[in-house]
């Protein structure tokens, strides 16, 4: 490394500078670097974010694009600005600092092993493939809502239900018209729903599981609202993996398009919250 690069000037985000911009760009756009080590990204990461310790970063320049604004974040920020001096010292032309790291994080993380879910993707997928592999996390999410709703006597907690089920036959309709425009395909839905496994939700978590682990606390609004927060995120933070993952680049394209709706989706949870806070 020169020694010019350990005083390179960056440019640095704050929290909800950071947010807002993730929030204003489409996913695949920027690049949002952890450059902690993977134990420490394992118990709590900023969802979507690409894993590439520090020490590793030199080695692994290849892995990213230098065309693509890369926002960097560590614990507290002291190895994110490096890593931030280093990709400036590189070319990448616009490198931003989280400042504070995620300790300063004010927005929602989620949590894992790092090769949690992906065990469903080899980046080898064709695009018809991957668009079937979501299908069938949507259907598995949509399951759960229906049989959670089917467990309580809340009003308001099986009206909030019935939406959110809603929401994932509406991400099951853009796939399925996805996956016709894709394949070409004339098969009608009852012959492409028999390709489908729904077992696994959108984070990767088995359905049954899920719902056995978690119907205690999903009788009321409140409880609602914040397991499905939290599925939202993961599954967020899932598809932008598969992303990185991808091979073919229609298919990297379509994982983009589906963890941007999951993003959206995710802001709509918490302006429900707002709501009814």
């Amino acid at each position: 490394m020169k020694w010019k690069q350990l005083v390179t000037p960056v440019n640095s985000m704050e929290s909800q500078e950071a947010k807002s911009y993730m929030a204003e760009h489409a996913e695949g756009t920027y690049t949002l670097l952890d450059v902690r080590q993977k134990k420490e990204y394992e118990q709590s990461r900023i969802p979507g974010a690409t894993l590439i310790p520090l020490p590793e970063l030199m080695d692994r320049l290849g892995e990213l694009d230098p065309a693509k604004p890369v926002i960097t974040y560590c614990a507290v920020g002291g190895r994110s600005r490096a890593a931030a001096q280093l990709l400036s010292g590189k070319g990448f032309k616009d490198v931003f600092n989280l400042s504070g790291g995620i300790k300063a994080w004010q927005g929602l993380t989620v949590q894992g092993p790092a090769e949690f879910g992906m065990t469903l993707l080899t980046g080898n997928e064709t695009s018809v493939e991957i668009i079937i592999l979501a299908y069938g996390m949507e259907e598995g999410m949509w399951i759960f809502y229906e049989t959670i709703k089917e467990s309580i006597e809340d009003a308001s907690a099986k009206e909030l239900l019935t939406q959110l089920a809603g929401i994932e036959d509406r991400h099951k309709e853009m796939l399925f018209s996805l996956y016709k425009s894709v394949s070409q395909s004339e098969e009608n839905l009852d012959q492409f729903e028999a390709k489908i496994v729904s077992k696994v939700m959108e984070s990767g978590i088995s359905t049954d599981e899920f719902i056995e682990q978690n119907l205690p606390v999903m009788q009321d609004v409140p409880g609602i609202l914040n397991i499905a927060m939290m599925l939202e995120t993961q599954a967020f933070d899932l598809y932008s993996r598969y992303s990185q993952k991808a091979t073919d680049k229609t298919a990297k394209d379509i994982l983009y398009q589906i963890a941007q709706d999951e993003k959206a989706h995710l802001h709509s949870l918490g302006r429900l919250m707002d709501d009814y806070i």
